[in-house]
């Protein structure tokens, strides 16, 4: 089933800009959730912030984000209009910054997959001029937009009919791979050794299918509430 639309807004690419909408391309709504009850009267538990001192609850009006400054507790604090002036002034539209090879971005930072459509036949041949455009180029674009509460860096990637905008990781997200991978030996590979692995991933290679990724655990789960 197609999800809801949870964005709207505009594509621009310089002057040609169309109305699109966005969804989530994966879903975790199917997956099994509890609920915290009390067991001794059966009624759901609320959860709310106390302070860590006292214990006594904080009303809304009296919560505030800090950042931690030094190791004995004291913290910049900040209103939550000040952590919104630093955002992007749109949130709506995403205006392609600049385009990049289309395999030059490294896989570990992709982070959260969207389908990107038209919103309405008019602007459907903007859309399809963008989209074509890249795909003949080889090229993914490249974007700021506001999603999840959060700035975030996007890539914009056409695909079949449409375009898939992935959420990027920010750099200091993402640990490079050579101070890992740096570390294994590199001892050269035998060649029998090499064509009998061969051999058993031929006989091993099966079509792809997306049973191969069902949740066993969300399955067992199901049976025993039903």
């Amino acid at each position: 089933m197609a999800s809801h639309t949870f964005w709207k807004g505009y594509l621009k690419l310089s002057l040609v800009t169309c109305p699109v909408t966005m969804r989530p391309a994966t879903s975790e709504s199917e997956r099994v959730r509890f609920h915290v009850l009390n067991a001794k009267t059966g009624n759901r538990v609320v959860s709310r912030y106390v302070d860590a001192e006292t214990g006594r609850p904080v009303e809304d009006d009296d919560e505030v984000k800090g950042y931690p400054i030094d190791e004995d507790g004291k913290h910049v604090t900040l209103e939550d209009d000040e952590i919104e002036a630093v955002a992007l002034e749109s949130t709506h539209t995403i205006d392609i910054d600049m385009f990049v090879p289309s395999d030059s971005v490294p896989w570990v930072y992709y982070d959260k997959p969207h389908y990107l459509l038209p919103s309405d036949p008019v602007g459907e041949e903007a859309f399809a001029v963008i989209r074509e455009a890249m795909a003949s180029t080889g090229t993914v674009g490249i974007s700021r937009l506001v999603l999840y509460r959060r700035e975030r860096a996007v890539l914009l990637e056409p695909r079949d009919k449409g375009i898939v905008v992935w959420t990027l990781r920010y750099g200091d997200e993402v640990r490079p791979e050579k101070d890992y991978f740096d570390k294994v030996d590199d001892d050269r590979v035998e060649p029998e050794s090499l064509k009998l692995i061969r051999e058993l991933i031929d006989k091993k290679t099966v079509p792809w299918d997306p049973d191969m990724v069902s949740d066993p655990v969300q399955e067992k789960l199901l049976d025993i509430i039903s």
